[in-house]
């Protein structure tokens, strides 16, 4: 795949997943907003496109060969990957995330109330929505594809989309909130516990969802489990 401007972000994902280092460094979307050109993608964070490309060609100059290329791997094995890597850790991750929110509330809410109980509310309500996703890829979907009926499960993939965009918007609405994760300095062992913990979400989240939307879903609407 030769990489320019006009490439689309999920596609250079996909293709090369190396590059999701160098989209995490700007806060490039290449999970939800995978869709976008390379260049659109960089304007919407304010970032110079050349640089992002004099990047990209110099991340996947190193070892590339050592990186998994899950759109050439059977979907049971994407699918075993992603249960393991993804959801087994995140159902743990996000009870861990949500206590450590309410304590900082509980504690800290006269530094910053309207902050602080806003940023758990959004905790809250991304672990609710995402333990719910999680139980209909589970439950539903998943089985779907691995039964060879990934072309049926058109539906079911189109709420799986729209629930990874209310994710998106989770994530986004978590970054304004913490001010890019940047820690308060009177910050406690807790607050920066969670703060740190946040920021680990959000790239293993895009990662996750990146996966899904750019590889499990497309290639199960059109394949049978191979």
């Amino acid at each position: 795949m030769i990489i320019d401007a006009t490439s689309r972000v999920g596609e250079i994902a996909t293709q090369h997943p190396l590059a999701t280092r160098v989209f995490h460094r700007h806060g490039i979307d290449f999970c939800c907003g995978g869709g976008k050109h390379l260049a659109d993608a960089c304007t919407a964070r304010g970032v110079d496109a050349d640089v992002v490309l004099e990047e990209l060609h110099e991340q996947l100059g190193t070892h590339e060969a050592d990186e998994a290329r899950w759109d050439q791997q059977p979907l049971k094995d994407l699918i075993h990957h992603i249960l393991v890597t993804y959801h087994e850790p995140l159902h743990e991750e996000l009870s861990r995330l949500s206590d450590m929110a309410r304590k900082v509330y509980s504690v800290h809410h006269d530094k910053n109330p309207k902050t602080l109980y806003d940023l758990l509310q959004v905790v809250i309500g991304l672990q609710k929505e995402l333990e719910s996703h999680m139980a209909k890829e589970e439950q539903i979907l998943f089985p779907m594809i691995l039964n060879g009926q990934g072309a049926m499960a058109g539906g079911p993939i189109s709420v799986m989309e729209h629930e990874h965009e209310f994710a998106g918007q989770a994530l986004a609405r978590l970054r304004e909130l913490t001010n890019g994760y940047q820690v308060p300095e009177n910050a406690c062992n807790t607050w920066r516990a969670l703060y740190h913990g946040l920021a680990a979400l959000e790239e293993a989240l895009h990662e996750h969802i990146h996966l899904e939307n750019n590889i499990l879903f497309p290639r199960s609407l059109t394949q049978l489990t191979q």
